[in-house]
């Protein structure tokens, strides 16, 4: 592991946004908000202070626009995209350079949870409603929730659900102690959602995460 101080909990790379997952993005940006087909890079690190260090040298460095930073004591993330996917590319190198760290000192994903709730009654329905910011879920369908640690994880989960199947992006977290994605949709659909999340949270290397 790199002897920077900084520790790297997450540092994954969007290839394009789909376009439910930019949309509710748009809903939480306090930043710049990134349009459908960008490519974007999603940085955790801990202390939560030392954002501020990634986001001055990708700033700097690459004309990436900030659509998240938040700021914890624990950790701090950042999100940025950019049309270009080489420029994000190029964003991330600039982070590992500058701040001796490496894409595979970051934490593997683990999956907390992982839930399918099929013919959803409409009382629970409602509940979901109340707190998304995407899209509606709908009485009689599939509500699935997965659960991620370290958070960041999150993002990648539900832009590669949304790209492998028909379904409702409703609601993810990407940012505090876990991630959590809430996805609706038919059975047949989710199924291959949560196949696709998976897989994607599976072929990340890292430094082990036992939990």
């Amino acid at each position: 592991m790199a002897t920077s101080a900084i520790d790297l909990r997450t540092f994954t790379y969007i290839d394009i946004l789909q376009p439910q997952t930019a949309g509710f993005l748009g809903t939480i940006s306090r930043g710049y908000m990134p349009l459908e087909g960008d490519a974007s890079l999603f940085v955790e690190v801990s202390p939560g202070m030392d954002i501020n260090r990634v986001t001055d040298v990708v700033l700097k460095r690459t004309s990436c626009t900030p659509g998240i930073q938040i700021v914890e004591r624990r950790s701090g993330v950042l999100e940025v995209h950019h049309r270009d996917q080489g420029q994000v590319r190029a964003a991330g190198d600039a982070i590992q350079e500058e701040l001796n760290i490496k894409m595979e000192d970051r934490l593997k994903p683990r999956v907390v949870s992982n839930q399918e709730i099929h013919g959803i009654t409409g009382y629970h329905a409602q509940i979901v409603n109340r707190f998304r910011h995407g899209n509606y879920i709908h009485e009689t369908t599939t509500l699935y929730i997965l659960e991620t640690h370290p958070a960041g994880y999150a993002l990648l989960a539900t832009n590669e659900a949304e790209k492998a199947a028909n379904i409702d992006v409703l609601e993810f977290l990407s940012f505090g102690a876990f991630g959590r994605v809430y996805l609706g949709g038919s059975e047949d659909e989710i199924a291959e959602a949560a196949k696709a999340a998976l897989a994607a949270l599976a072929e990340i290397t890292g430094r082990p995460n036992p939990g």
